[in-house]
């Protein structure tokens, strides 16, 4: 009990400081005076690691998973793209707005005049079979740009390694996990506008 104990502990701290954005366009200062966004996410050109594509990913998970029963493997390619809106999606998004108490700023898919562009550069599952476990992690590209004018953009940084895990290593799936990231990803980018543009 005291091992799981001091395991989760050390999965906790090393991943809940804040990652700073790797800023290669724009100023965080432009956002000052936006309070809504819409959110567009993209997945194209996935790197999966140790896999060469998305694809091969895929193939390799599903094949895996067709041997011990089949279905199964059919059932995991589903639900890997099923995740984006059903998880990954609704979680930036209540991760993002419950840090703004007032509703200042928030984001959402419906039309506003900015739109924050979520592109996800690379998706690690992480892996959790008990005694042993690995946080997920997502590498983003994030991009602020005038909905009507995308050529006009306000910001536009990356942030690399946004680790995402369940309380106390209670994280056996996969998309759960993975969903962690995003909320942690927008945590970080609501804190960014908090601290440097609002203020």
């Amino acid at each position: 009990m005291r091992k799981h104990l001091v395991m989760a502990l050390l999965v906790v701290s090393a991943s809940t400081y804040a990652q700073k954005m790797k800023v290669s366009q724009g100023d965080i200062k432009n956002l000052k005076d936006v309070s809504a966004y819409t959110l567009e996410f993209d997945y194209s050109d996935l790197e999966i690691p140790k896999y060469d594509s998305e694809e091969d990913f895929l193939a390799d998970k599903m094949a895996k998973r067709e041997e011990k029963e089949a279905g199964k493997g059919e059932e995991f390619k589903k639900s890997w793209f099923a995740d984006r809106e059903e998880r990954y999606e609704p979680k930036f998004i209540e991760s993002f707005n419950k840090r703004f108490d007032d509703g200042e700023v928030s984001v959402s898919m419906d039309p506003a005049d900015y739109t924050m562009k979520i592109h996800s550069n690379k998706i690690y599952a992480g892996y959790n079979v008990g005694v042993v476990r690995k946080n997920a992690e997502i590498d983003a590209t994030i991009t602020v740009y005038e909905t009507a004018n995308p050529s006009n953009v306000l910001l536009e940084g990356t942030y690399e390694d946004v680790q995402g895990y369940g309380a106390m290593g209670n994280d056996y799936n996969s998309g759960y996990r993975i969903s962690e990231c995003y909320a942690k990803l927008a945590k970080n980018i609501a804190g960014f506008i908090i601290k440097k543009a609002l203020k």
